[in-house]
């Protein structure tokens, strides 16, 4: 597993493997409550979703933020998240395509803009961590994009994933754009943040099930 020159697929966590949809409104509506904005659907969520997150709550606003109340809106929504999580699981067939694509003699890697600490354990608990070769989450503030997350991340795998062959598979049009910030390629995944016409204006290819981005990933790093 992770020869130089193998297939590599870098994956999001939040809204790809991790199926926490339902934790993410809930805690989204608790931050809007604390500004006393009406509660969200899923559906308006994910047709407005972008990233910085403070566009996203420009969107509803109808203006940016404030600092303070950013502040407060993300203390809130990382507050709620904790706790509703507790209820949410992997994708289905998750666990099967992480061991079937590493079985298969290639590597992958996770990466997500969940904060660091929080996330291993989480990983560690589904019993998933051995399937990756490195395990990434946001350090520093949140909110920001991917990008500058997903250098250091190559940079890390240096002479284990060439970007030409490196796929990168999330739920959100950052994800693509944080593949194309390092010369990768990028597959999106409609369960997630996004719906599937945001995603489809990004212009990589565009799935409905985890299945569906790993046979595409397969493809794209050939």
């Amino acid at each position: 597993m992770g020869m130089h020159g193998s297939a590599h697929i870098v994956w999001d966590w939040n809204g790809t493997l991790f199926h926490d949809n339902d934790a993410i409104i809930g805690a989204t509506n608790a931050a809007f409550a604390e500004l006393g904005m009406e509660p969200i659907t899923l559906e308006r969520y994910r047709s407005l979703y972008c990233v910085p997150v403070p566009r996203f709550y420009e969107r509803l606003l109808g203006r940016m933020p404030t600092d303070t109340e950013w502040e407060a809106m993300d203390e809130v929504f990382h507050r709620h998240y904790t706790e509703h999580r507790l209820r949410c699981g992997l994708t289905e067939g998750a666990a099967d395509l992480l061991a079937g694509w590493r079985s298969a003699g290639n590597s992958q890697s996770l990466l997500s803009m969940y904060g660091h600490a929080e996330l291993l354990p989480l990983v560690r608990e589904f019993g998933i961590e051995p399937h990756f070769i490195r395990v990434d989450g946001r350090t520093g503030p949140s909110g920001g994009s991917k990008a500058v997350h997903m250098v250091r991340h190559l940079e890390e795998l240096a002479g284990v994933a060439e970007p030409a062959r490196t796929v990168v598979i999330g739920d959100a049009a950052d994800d693509a754009l944080a593949a194309r910030h390092v010369g990768a390629q990028a597959v999106l995944y409609t369960g997630g943040s996004h719906s599937r016409a945001s995603l489809e204006g990004v212009g990589v290819p565009v799935v409905d099930t985890l299945e569906q981005a790993v046979a595409e990933a397969e493809r794209l790093a050939a």
